[in-house]
């Protein structure tokens, strides 16, 4: 259970990084970096614009009154500078934990709760910086729930000060140019905390869509060309929408597919001995065999099966037939057998007489489990197990 936890707060866990591991560790430090910057540019906004409406109070506001309410939230966004200082200087280095973006959002909600407390509570404005925070999490963040996750997290800050005031939990911060006996009025905290609400998650909503709509068309433009110029097979975002329809189909006909994920053993040693160039080219005959393998119709495998590159030196197979067809359709052990044909294959491949050895995680559907991201979960753990039994295996959920 620690280890799983561990692996799914880093973006890549592998003592080797495959390409695909440092492409999405690029991406992720990428992420981070625009975090950083766009909160520069809040913080300077929020710098003019207390300086400004500091200036207007105090011409009608005791200046020790106006001092007294500011002072937790400049102190408040002395810690955003700070905290922020801190990940310019060690994002990139730090990129490789995929939560870290998760940490800053949450960090920037409770600074905006802090603010909102002591400019008022149910007078205060600044709740509108949630709002900007969620449309940022819903940009950078990879999975669009997480968007809601932030709505979710604020509602629950801003509850806790609006509802806080009015129980009497916390003590209301009386500021200029507001009537005081709102914060205590049941039926307007009531009102006021379910715009919030509609807010926050109707920003959620729209940001969602919107992202989702442009990530869509980035994977539009990416599929325009489904095959990996590389290997000749088919590339990973042809696989992920191959992965998708074949479960559909699966869970339609009530019947088995299974998913194999397939990484070589070292080969950055290859590169070294052979050089990038033939290091490219024993990797398209390994391609390949992986390919002639599992297409091969005199042993286990069907033509109606899928091979792609899934990244760097990792291959994905789709085990939706085989020649011992049956009715619920292939079951693990003819995935294991499949797999373990693949895996003899590779090892046989050899250049000026050098070659690698594979790594296997093989699942299946519905057994293992019942959508493609928990597949892929469950086969990238097999292929861990794998690799932490030396390599040069075949493992998966059941077998070893």
């Amino acid at each position: 259970m620690f280890k799983k936890l561990a692996r799914s707060m880093m973006v890549s866990w592998r003592k080797e990084p495959t390409r695909y591991d440092i492409e999405a560790l690029q991406a992720n430090i990428g992420r981070v970096g625009l975090v950083i910057r766009v909160r520069w540019i809040l913080v300077a906004v929020l710098g003019v614009y207390s300086i400004l409406a500091l200036g207007a109070y105090a011409i009608e506001t005791p200046l020790d009154k106006v001092l007294t309410n500011i002072t937790v939230p400049a102190a408040a966004m002395v810690f955003v500078l700070l905290y922020n200082t801190y990940y310019q200087i060690t994002y990139k280095y730090l990129g490789n934990i995929a939560i870290l973006n998760h940490a800053q959002l949450l960090f920037d909600a409770i600074v905006v709760t802090v603010l909102v407390y002591y400019s008022g509570g149910v007078h205060s404005w600044f709740w509108a910086m949630y709002s900007l925070f969620i449309l940022e999490a819903a940009f950078i963040l990879p999975r669009r729930w997480h968007a809601y996750w932030l709505a979710a997290a604020s509602a629950v800050m801003v509850g806790v000060v609006f509802w806080g005031e009015y129980f009497g939990v916390i003590p209301h911060r009386q500021i200029p140019y507001t009537t005081e006996v709102l914060y205590s009025n049941l039926s307007y905290v009531s009102v006021r905390y379910l715009w919030q609400l509609a807010v926050l998650f109707g920003t959620a909503t729209v940001s969602t869509l919107m992202t989702s709509r442009m990530r869509m068309r980035e994977e539009e433009l990416e599929a325009s060309s489904i095959i990996d110029d590389k290997t000749g097979l088919y590339d990973r975002a042809y696989f992920h929408r191959s992965l998708s329809s074949e479960m559909l189909r699966a869970e339609r006909d009530e019947r088995r597919i299974s998913l194999v994920l397939v990484d070589l053993d070292g080969f950055g040693r290859v590169n070294t001995i052979l050089g990038f160039e033939r290091g490219d080219q024993l990797l398209r005959m390994i391609a390949q065999k992986i390919q002639e393998t599992v297409y091969n119709p005199h042993g286990r495998g069907s033509e109606t099966n899928v091979v792609c590159r899934y990244g760097g030196e990792e291959f994905a197979i789709l085990v939706a037939e085989n020649k011992r067809q049956s009715d619920g359709g292939p079951s693990l052990d003819d995935a294991l057998s499949l797999a373990e044909a693949v895996r003899v294959a590779v090892t046989d491949v050899r250049l000026d007489d050098t070659g690698v050895t594979a790594s296997m995680g093989v699942v299946s559907f519905p057994d293992d489990a019942m959508n493609a991201d928990e597949l892929l979960a469950m086969a990238d753990e097999a292929l861990s197990r794998a690799f932490s039994a030396g390599g040069n295996r075949v493992a998966s959920s059941a077998h070893e």
